[in-house]
């Protein structure tokens, strides 16, 4: 039997052992699901630890995500693929922006999707992944970490959906084959005053759920619910968890997707980069997100309207800037 029955906290954020879950006991099993559950119910985020990613996988994909943004700025702009809505290769510094935002997040990234897209799936939504010629590891080291992550993502979604009393195995239907996305950021030193004190202007997750791989400095911040700006930094071993608007929409926003943001650094740290990795895990485009209707009240309508995943993403990455009408 698992003695995990203690919840520990990284600044306010609730850390679970996923182990648990996976190999626990029916004790064990539902103690996650109901920690997990409460978790998302309240602050929208969980650090999980026990999920088997090795580091060394973790470690060789900042590795090759650092050699490939140290490149010089017209070797990376070859890597651009805007015809994919900016959904595969390289996005260049100032081109995303969070939504209601006109100032552009000072980060650059590189984009990759679903390795092995449904057999029947729209190629306007799979584009094949951008190769990167100069760095051979790079595509196969992404394609790992991406398998394991959305592994990972559809073991948390089938906790999630124990929690809300669906059948386990509800969103296995969807993820597979999904539109997920594995992002690589960098956000460069600063190199004078910025405009604003944020790398990435506040927001909230488009997809069902977000894995985050560490990150390589302090700056992530989650807005409590009484208005209060949290800082949160994964410990070693864990990946940050949190609930997208996708999800949110589906539970009638019964599991909260928390506005967070990454703020600048002190000055005496402007000269140091970030890198981060955030794992989007998405659903096919034809999955309905209409509240369930199990958790719509009684004489009350769904909080948000009727609409499938893939007409949700397309809205949305019109409203960061990365889709053009």
């Amino acid at each position: 039997m698992s003695n995990s029955s203690d919840i520990s906290m990284i600044a306010g954020i609730p850390t679970l052992n996923v182990g648990d879950f996976l190999n626990g006991d029916a004790e064990a099993r539902n103690r996650f699901i109901q920690q997990l559950g409460a978790a998302y119910e309240g602050i929208g985020f969980a650090a999980i630890h026990g999920h088997g990613i090795s580091d060394d996988l973790i470690e060789r994909l900042y590795d090759q995500s650092k050699a490939f943004f140290g490149m010089p700025v017209e070797t990376k702009q070859r890597h651009m693929r805007p015809e994919t809505n900016n959904q595969r290769g390289y996005v260049a510094f100032g081109t995303e922006h969070a939504k209601d935002s006109a100032a552009a997040d000072l980060k650059e990234f590189w984009q990759v999707g679903q390795p092995t897209p449904p057999v029947n799936g729209n190629p306007d939504e799979f584009p094949p992944n951008s190769d990167c010629a100069e760095l051979p590891e790079f595509g196969p080291t992404a394609k790992q970490a991406f398998e394991a992550l959305e592994d990972l993502g559809l073991v948390m979604l089938r906790a999630i959906a124990l929690h809300l009393e669906l059948p386990e195995g509800y969103f296995d239907e969807w993820v597979p084959g999904g539109t997920s996305i594995l992002r690589a950021i960098h956000y460069p030193p600063i190199t004078h005053e910025p405009e604003s004190s944020v790398r990435s202007g506040q927001h909230e997750e488009i997809n069902l759920i977000t894995l985050l791989v560490g990150a390589s400095a302090s700056g992530l911040e989650v807005l409590r619910h009484d208005g209060a700006w949290i800082p949160v930094t994964a410990l070693p071993e864990h990946i940050v968890v949190n609930v997208g608007d996708m999800l949110q929409r589906l539970t009638n926003h019964r599991l909260k997707s928390t506005t967070h943001r990454v703020v600048n650094p002190p000055r005496e740290q402007w000269g140091s980069p970030r890198f981060s990795m955030p794992f989007f895990c998405h659903p096919r485009p034809e999955m309905r997100l209409d509240a369930l209707p199990h958790l719509v009240p009684a004489g009350e309508e769904p909080k948000e309207g009727p609409i499938s995943a893939g007409e949700y993403l397309h809205e949305r990455l019109l409203e960061i800037g990365l889709a053009k009408r």
